[in-house]
């Protein structure tokens, strides 16, 4: 019996397929997708509040300056993301079967 093949066999058997989720869930996985959709989501939320105090005439336009100008780097960021994994797809598309 070849020891090498025997080796190879154990090696495949224990490693886990690529599509099958890692231990422990995405739950515990604290540089999720989810944790940066929930960024997004809290920083456009944040820019909204400031906005309305602004027109409401509490906040100063210096905070709404800041939170505009956050606002629109989450909106660029997610638009280029966004971009990159049609790009992706595109490429996907085009390759030979």
């Amino acid at each position: 019996m070849d020891v090498r093949s025997t080796l190879a066999s154990l090696t495949y058997t224990r490693a886990r397929p690529a599509t099958a989720p890692a231990p422990g869930g995405a739950e515990q996985a604290p540089g999720t997708f989810a944790a940066a959709l929930d960024g997004f989501g809290q920083t456009l939320r944040a820019g909204e509040e400031t906005a309305r105090a602004a027109m409401m005439g509490t906040a100063d336009p210096h905070a709404l300056v800041e939170a505009l100008a956050a606002s629109e780097l989450a909106v660029e960021t997610a638009v280029t993301l966004r971009d990159k994994v049609v790009e992706a797809y595109q490429e996907i598309l085009r390759m030979p079967v």
